[in-house]
């Protein structure tokens, strides 16, 4: 690692005059980022990418509430003007020095889409000084050659200990009708299909964006969107808006606007309507803009990650990336149910005897349903069994406001925990626990240590956590500060147990897997579920790694062999996207969704499932497109086998590609599992092909996808 520092201040005092513009460059001097103070004091920045301005000049700075914790006192017939200033943390300052860095190292990822990462950025401290408050801010810019991240920084000091945030205004100007894709701002969901549009057109779609059937839905503006936001400018600059390192804050959102084309932070409010509690000395999250005139360079980027904190697990031997099968989709389609029992219209746990009920018949997660399961992961070389409905308390466990809803070590009658712990260990295989909280995060916070104990009583090493319905206590939100503390909380009390955690109905990650790699998948999107729920718009999967996975990986669970779903619904993709799905949607947390009698009647399909990998050594984006198609080829981690997955938008396509990735001087074996000519989403989706060719590095390939279709390869060398 290699770091080097070059530290200087200005004194303003002594020079008599205000310095008021400062530069920064990106190590490859692609970026050019340059601060300023306004005449008002105002800070400012704008953002340039190989001489083309991507960031127009923007407003940076905070509003803060007037119930803040200080000593001051405001008298006198300009105390409202002073008290007004006093809660002011965007005007009014000076510049009272500036500290430059650069670094350079690179970093080895417990799980990843790489083996290394490589993370090197000039860095740019500003120290601001409000002289009228006696208060300071730091803004903190570091330039990478994929973009810029900024954060603002409250140092120790008298006047502003505690304090509550009004709004955050850090202001992202675009310097046009960017194309964007874009979902509806939300406090507690992101499951929405995308909606491509011009910047000047989100208000006007803004109603036909929101589908509304979530059980837990806030919008907040008609013209708000979500951050990861991918744009698009007619210039063909790909532009990312995000956030890294998103702790001990809420979630920031952006409120476009069409005047200017200028988006703006809005921060998640709390119960009381605050948008963050802050005690000095704290940070805020970094702010991103990922930027490249090839989206490929997009999807590639590491900054979100390298903007958080290094790996905090000592020991990470138990964190392995898994490869599962579940009873799961068998209550999304509507074959089985959580519940064990339709006797009761109401549960209370303690005092509902469930041995004296009658089973429903219909109850997914009972004893001999998941050996099925387990036999099946076994078989086929699966390493985990997420078993969901184990638990007592599923009868009326939503939509009620019910603070007590589970215990989370309560199995039903039918569910012999003891048995098939022993079952699935028997046979290699371990169950992966599912603590369903309904949105009360206090119930889960009483009752998480005796939930982990017994996880590790019985060798469960992964959960997956959910929180569907409105957030308890009544009046938070899913992405709210204290609830965003309550997700950390949980992952880092599994890193002490050494459990890994999947969440989902959480927060969009952003970057904090690096820190803590046992957050090994998300949910935080619309997935595969609502295939089931009215189905995902055609592209879906093609804009998906461009905003969602930018901030970590997202447990989508794909491999749907049967379109045709018990509930009547019908599946968007063909059977070759399914497939295509286990490489482009990167996670190291991967599920074989469908049932196992619908991989059985295709055994050569599934094969490909078996085969691929979930960590990797290296990534290559080949073809790249948000909204139209990804193709994507990976290195298994410690072999020479790759696996290329291609997934396609609204329109048939050819993919065309060359194999130049490849170690020169080998042969292999490349099995392509691809769409039929006659392949459709609605009509045939399981027409599909399967062939072997041999190839080099020289070779090159054109292959045909149909509308929400696409292709999968698994490459192996030839020994000789």
């Amino acid at each position: 690692m290699k770091k080097i520092n070059f530290l200087f201040f200005v004194f303003l005092a002594c020079l008599g005059f205000q310095v008021n513009a400062q530069q920064l460059r990106s190590p490859n001097g692609n970026f050019i980022m340059d601060f300023a103070l306004t005449p008002n004091g105002e800070p400012s920045y704008e953002l340039r990418y190989k001489g083309k301005s991507v960031i127009n000049p923007s407003r940076l700075g905070l509003a803060l509430k007037s119930d803040m914790n200080t000593t001051t006192t405001f008298n006198g017939p300009d105390s409202a003007a002073k008290k007004k200033q006093y809660e002011s943390l965007f005007s009014g300052f000076e510049i009272a020095g500036t500290e430059r860095t650069t670094f350079d190292e690179t970093w080895q990822p417990v799980w990843g889409e790489t083996k290394f990462v490589r993370n090197h950025y000039n860095e740019l401290e500003i120290t601001l000084i409000q002289k009228a408050t006696d208060r300071n801010m730091k803004i903190r810019f570091r330039l990478f050659d994929d973009g810029l991240g900024f954060r603002y920084e409250f140092p120790q000091q008298k006047n502003l200990i505690y304090f509550t945030i009004q709004e955050e205004y850090s202001q992202f100007a675009m310097t046009g009708d960017h194309t964007a894709f874009w979902i509806p701002g939300d406090y507690d969901t992101q499951e929405y299909n995308y909606t491509t549009s011009k910047l000047s057109e989100i208000k006007g779609l803004m109603k036909s964006a929101y589908e509304e059937g979530n059980v837990s839905q806030t919008l907040f503006s008609p013209t708000g969107v979500q951050t990861s936001l991918m744009l698009k400018s007619k210039e063909g600059l790909y532009i990312n808006l995000h956030e890294a390192a998103c702790m001990d804050y809420p979630t920031m959102h952006l409120n476009f606007d069409g005047k200017n084309f200028t988006f703006q932070s809005w921060l998640t409010p709390d119960v009381h309507g605050d948008k963050g509690r802050l005690q000095a000395p704290c940070t805020s999250p970094w702010r991103t803009i990922i930027v490249s005139d090839d989206a490929r360079d997009i999807l590639a980027s590491k900054m979100t990650y390298n903007l958080n904190e290094p790996n905090r697990i000592e020991n990470t031997s138990w964190i392995k990336p898994t490869k599962y099968v579940g009873v799961w989709w068998e209550m999304i389609t509507g074959k089985n149910t959580w519940s064990y029992t339709n006797d009761f219209p109401s549960v209370q746990l303690g005092k509902t005897d469930f041995t004296k009920s009658k089973p429903n018949g219909t109850h997914g997660a009972t004893t001999s349903n998941v050996k099925k399961y387990i036999d099946f992961a076994a078989k086929h070389g699966f390493d985990g069994v997420l078993v969901e409905g184990w638990n007592i308390g599923w009868e009326d466990w939503f939509g009620h406001g019910k603070d007590y809803v589970f215990d989370f070590v309560t199995p039903y009658p039918d569910f012999n925990l003891k048995n098939l712990n022993e079952y699935a260990h028997s046979k290699g295989v371990k169950l992966i626990m599912h603590h369903e909280t309904s949105g009360s995060v206090r119930n889960y916070e009483r009752h998480i240590d005796t939930a982990f104990k017994l996880m590790k009583q019985y060798g469960y090493n992964a959960v997956k956590t959910g929180y569907v319905g409105q957030i308890l206590p009544l009046g938070e939100h899913h992405y709210s500060q204290s609830t965003n503390n309550h997700y950390q909380f949980v992952i880092e009390k599994a890193a002490r147990y050494q459990i890994m955690v999947n969440a989902h109905e959480a927060v969009r990650p952003t970057g904090i897997a690096r820190t803590w790699p046992n957050m090994i998948g998300n949910e935080s999107a619309r997935g595969t579920e609502y295939q089931a729920f009215g189905g995902n718009a055609l592209n879906h999967v093609t804009i998906l790694p461009f905003t969602r996975l930018i901030g970590g990986p997202m447990d989508y669970t794909p491999g749907i062999f049967e379109m045709n779903l018990p509930n009547g619904a019908h599946l968007n993709s063909t059977l070759a996207n399914q497939l295509a799905l286990y490489v482009t949607m990167y996670s190291p947390l991967q599920m074989a969704a469908d049932f196992p009698e619908n991989y059985d009647r295709f055994p050569d399909a599934f094969q490909f499932i078996k085969d691929v990998g979930i960590d990797w050594d290296d990534s290559k984006y080949l073809e790249a497109e948000p909204g139209q198609y990804i193709t994507v080829a990976r290195k298994e981690k410690n072999t020479d086998k790759w696996f290329l997955g291609s997934v396609n938008g609204n329109d048939s396509r050819t993919s065309k590609i060359k194999f130049d990735f490849l170690d020169a001087g080998r042969t292999y074996l490349a099995t392509i599992y691809a769409d039929a000519p006659d392949a459709n989403f609605k009509t045939k989706p399981q027409a599909y092909t399967v062939k072997k060719i041999k190839v080099t590095h020289k070779d090159n390939l054109a292959q045909f996808c149909a509308a929400a279709g696409g292709y999968a390869i698994s490459i192996i060398p030839i020994e000789k």
